[in-house]
């Protein structure tokens, strides 16, 4: 293909549209989650194979408003009381804890150096909610208890990583202090305690109200351009104090999840909709961030040991503490393997240590892959052992 068709930001939409569909159906082909498909249809296209698409800001921003809308409609079906509690403070936390020790560890046993390894450390230590919510959304499983603790520490366990990142850059440039971290722990925790209180108090009763207009009988779809409107306002103040997007419109989701409209299945499928398109881009975007020529042989051990420590760490650090608080040991696993994808968190962090030069180049994509291996094995282990007998519902 000629070089300015592939440059063409058109094009490159088409394409990474007609891919993440493509992927759905490759998922259906080999009876796997739609998030597996997806991805492996994004490497197909991406660097690693036809090189049609390449990670650009643009796949970037498509990629990072679907996940946006993904967890808006994740977070319409949950209630923030089942899942904001201290159990799943506790799963969360020794989530980013066993993680970033032995990730620690494992970086200075392959030799890297201090600044290098405590980034490589912080990578293992977020959860990227988005993974598995959409597979427990795909089965039907959303309001399990697992669901409910696995969404719930992974929300808790964005905060803790924000913290555990401004911790590393203070080790790493040497400015750490006590208030740079309380000050990043106020604001997320602020930033949280207001989201819920706004929302519940505020917005949800902006939209019984507009649910009574004149307008919403006129223009039932001006529920969900409202809703939506919410979604990318929380987006937007969770990114500007340091959170992931997809925690704001995550807690906007879940805020309007209680207010019991007469027209609610209006946004309610008008979100549905928009994530189908949306989030497709999103994963198969994941797929196209790889390029499997940056890895030689001998970067493959680090990459196999860093993406095993990644898996059993999570599945240890919060299984055992879901199973320490009495949940069963196939709830514990589950909860565990849920934790377990990394995703586009780690890869921001990966990003900020490559242009920083804290890592090099072979620490980045060792990094990059192991996000991309955590992010498709929870969903075959959930899907094929985990929850065999459950049917898929896309």
């Amino acid at each position: 293909m000629g070089e300015s068709i592939l440059s063409n930001t058109a094009f490159q939409m088409s394409l990474l549209m007609f891919v993440a569909i493509a992927g759905y159906l490759i998922a259906y082909r080999i009876n796997q989650s739609a998030v597996v498909g997806i991805i492996i249809a994004g490497i197909i296209v991406g660097p690693s194979l036809l090189g049609w698409v390449t990670y650009t800001d643009f796949v970037s921003t498509l990629g990072n408003l679907g996940a946006v809308v993904l967890l808006f409609t994740i977070g319409l079906e949950f209630s923030l009381k089942d899942i904001l509690k201290v159990r799943y403070f506790l799963i969360a936390l020794c989530g980013v804890i066993v993680p970033a020790i032995c990730g620690y560890f494992l970086a200075v046993l392959f030799g890297y150096d201090f600044k290098a390894s405590i980034i490589i450390g912080t990578a293992l230590t977020a959860t990227s909610i988005a993974i598995t919510a959409n597979v427990l959304r795909e089965m039907g499983k959303l309001k399990t208890e697992t669901a409910k603790a696995i969404i719930g520490a992974a929300v808790i366990d964005d905060v803790l990583a924000l913290l555990a990142l401004s911790v590393s850059k203070g080790l790493v440039s040497g400015d750490l202090s006590a208030a740079n971290i309380t000050i990043a722990a106020a604001k997320a925790v602020g930033f949280l305690v207001i989201a819920v209180l706004v929302g519940r108090f505020l917005l949800s009763r902006l939209m019984l109200y507009l649910d009574k207009t004149k307008i919403a009988a006129k223009y039932p779809e001006s529920l969900f351009i409202f809703a939506i409107m919410v979604a990318f306002f929380y987006a937007t103040m969770a990114e500007l104090i340091g959170l992931s997007a997809i925690v704001g419109s995550f807690l906007a989701g879940a805020s309007l999840e209680g207010a019991k409209m007469m027209r609610g299945k209006v946004f309610k499928e008008g979100a549905e909709h928009l994530q189908i398109i949306f989030a497709s881009i999103f994963f198969v975007s994941l797929g196209v961030i790889m390029d499997f020529h940056a890895v030689n042989v001998s970067l493959i051990c680090f990459i196999l040991a860093l993406s095993a420590v990644a898996i059993l760490t999570k599945i240890i650090g919060c299984g055992l503490t879901a199973l320490v608080q009495r949940m069963s040991i196939k709830d514990s696993i589950i909860v565990g393997t849920g934790m377990v994808p990394r995703g586009e968190v780690a890869m921001i962090v990966a990003l900020i240590g490559l242009n920083q030069g804290i890592i090099n180049q072979s620490a980045y994509s060792a990094l990059v892959l192991m996000s991309l291996i955590t992010t498709i094995i929870p969903p075959i282990a959930l899907r094929n052992w985990l929850y065999k007998d459950s049917r898929q519902v896309i």
